[in-house]
């Protein structure tokens, strides 16, 4: 209580001053109004009220120029109140998977309890803590949970409210924030500093004698000393910067990097299978579903999705089943929310009966590639109705979570994308210019494989493209090109070879698009099987899913 009352004092010792000098003024003018005669005493005594008022307004309109031009134009004005850990109410049962992330997070928060302990060997306490992860994936969640286990205060600020056009005014913001967390830190023993998207102002700095980006560089500069002074053994105050950013760690400045700024790096993945699992799980539980909703096919047929992903997929299944006066959320809502979300909205165009079929058999080149030789994708859904400008599309599935391609895999993917022009090819001895981003995506591919990742034919071994053109020989461009004109004829004979063989089952799939438009993986299976053209079930496969049990 005596240090609150001690740093209530320091904070606003001016008031105190300027309070006891107006209180001697007053004084010394009622002391002078009583040695007055009774008509000069009365003379003043009327006048005074109309002098005040005129102060007062003279003073408001001081006020109101002065909150107008300053605060509400962001001149270094920081708002910002602790938060109490009780107050958060977001604990690690909250952070439904990112299993790795929260035992690093929580070695972090054992760390901060034990502080007083940690001190007396002689040890620090961590300064900084950096979560590094895509979008969506939980890092405000988890440093939010930080606070709450560590039970200390908690200030939250991102890192575009540092940015101002006048210089100096970000480097203010920054000083205005950690006395702040010092404050709080030294009356409740520690506090955590939360910056979100510090890319904002920790990216690597410029140094131009043009004064290019020297407002950004000055608010780093200030957030590196600020840090660099946080644990003052004299001042005895823990305050624990925790940022986070889905940028590339490369993008962020070496300085704010360093040990002793941010000692820890918490990266946090996209859920894996069981996580996924663990999340529609926990969102499902907020909604009413049916029976037939089975979480372990939807966790298999939502590979490299975020936790935020899986929410806003519930969400709108909700939406969808409420527009259809239903009471319950079905496999149908979900899958439909699950195409909205990853296909975009539909969008109506008229095509003729003859654009429609060849549409269908483009579609129907791609479907049958996929399902019956490749080696790790599956078809979520093929379709003709238009979504986001495209006539039609089929929507690959990954088999499971993979970081990583090897050359039959991207030989697959080559051999997919030209499948929808073989396809067209086949069927009428033509083709459209909608195999223009196909074959976009097959040339990017087979570039990729030969320029960058070894994995031509002609024995060549290294990544050309970080060589300046300029300094390249012509004749090996010309080698590097011709092996990738060679991989992408050699991918066309043999989808040719693999459609003209299973012709069956693309005219099949063809004509059924044409009758329902879409066709999602159950349906394509029933075709499938209908032609006698069974895809083996892998164990890691979602076909093998849809047969399990749950």
């Amino acid at each position: 209580m005596l240090r609150k009352f001690k740093l209530y004092f320091i904070n606003n010792k001016i008031w105190f001053i300027v309070g006891t000098i107006v209180t001697s003024l007053i004084g010394l003018s009622v002391y002078g109004l009583t040695k007055l005669e009774s008509f000069y005493r009365v003379m003043t005594l009327a006048t005074m009220p109309i002098q005040l008022l005129l102060a007062f307004a003279s003073a408001a309109a001081f006020v109101f120029m002065y909150m107008t031009v300053f605060t509400r134009g962001g001149f270094s004005n920081l708002r910002k109140k602790r938060i109490q850990s009780r107050d958060i109410k977001v604990s690690f049962k909250d952070v439904i998977g990112l299993e790795a992330a929260k035992k690093e997070a929580l070695e972090v928060v054992k760390l901060i309890k034990d502080r007083k302990q940690l001190q007396k060997i002689g040890g620090k306490i961590i300064k900084g803590i950096l979560l590094m992860g895509p979008p969506g994936c939980g890092k405000t969640l988890l440093a939010k949970a930080i606070a709450t286990e560590s039970k200390i205060p908690f200030i939250s600020m991102a890192g575009s409210e540092f940015v101002e056009m006048f210089v100096g005014v970000g480097a203010s913001r920054v000083r205005n924030l950690f006395k702040k967390a010092r404050e709080y830190a030294y009356t409740d023993g520690a506090c955590i500093v939360f910056i979100d998207e510090i890319e904002v102002i920790g990216r690597g700095r410029t140094f131009s004698y043009m004064g290019g980006g020297e407002e950004t560089n000055s608010t780093q500069n200030q957030l590196l000393v600020e840090m660099d002074g946080l644990n003052n053994e004299k001042s005895n105050v823990n305050v624990i910067v925790v940022a986070a950013t889905n940028a590339d760690e490369t993008v962020l400045d070496r300085a704010l990097l360093r040990p002793g700024r941010f000692d820890r790096k918490i990266s946090i993945t996209l859920p894996n299978l069981k996580e996924r699992e663990e999340l529609f799980a926990y969102y499902l539980k907020k909604v009413k579903i049916s029976s037939e909703v089975k979480i372990g096919r939807l966790a298999r047929k939502s590979v490299y999705k975020s936790p935020a992903d899986i929410e806003n997929i519930v969400k709108e299944a909700a939406l969808i089943a409420t527009r259809k006066n239903k009471e319950e959320i079905d496999m149908k809502d979900i899958s439909e929310a699950m195409d909205r979300i990853d296909l975009g909205m539909e969008t109506h165009l008229d095509m003729t009966p003859k654009e429609l079929e060849m549409t269908s058999y483009h579609e129907a080149g791609h479907a049958v590639a996929i399902y019956l030789m490749h080696p790790t994708d599956d078809v979520f859904k093929v379709t003709v109705r238009s979504h986001q400008g495209s006539l039609g599309l089929v929507a690959p599935l990954p088999k499971e979570e993979l970081h990583s391609e090897n050359k039959d895999e991207l030989l697959a993917d080559i051999m997919v994308s030209l499948a929808g022009y073989v396809a067209e090819k086949i069927k009428y001895n033509n083709t459209t210019t909608g195999v223009s981003a196909d074959f976009s995506m097959a040339m990017a591919t087979a570039n990729a494989m030969v320029w960058k990742v070894g994995m031509g034919n002609n024995g060549m071994v290294g990544n050309f493209s970080v060589i300046p053109k300029e300094e390249m020989s012509q004749s090996l461009k010309e080698k590097l090109n011709n092996e990738t004109i060679s991989i992408i004829n050699s991918c066309y004979s043999k989808v040719e070879d693999f459609l003209k063989s299973n012709w069956d089952a693309v005219d099949a799939l063809a004509k059924r698009l044409v009758k329902d438009k879409e066709l999602d993986f159950d349906e394509l299976e029933e075709v499938m099987e209908a032609v006698g053209k069974k895809k083996p079930k892998t164990e890691n496969s979602i076909i093998s899913d849809f047969s399990s049990k749950e």
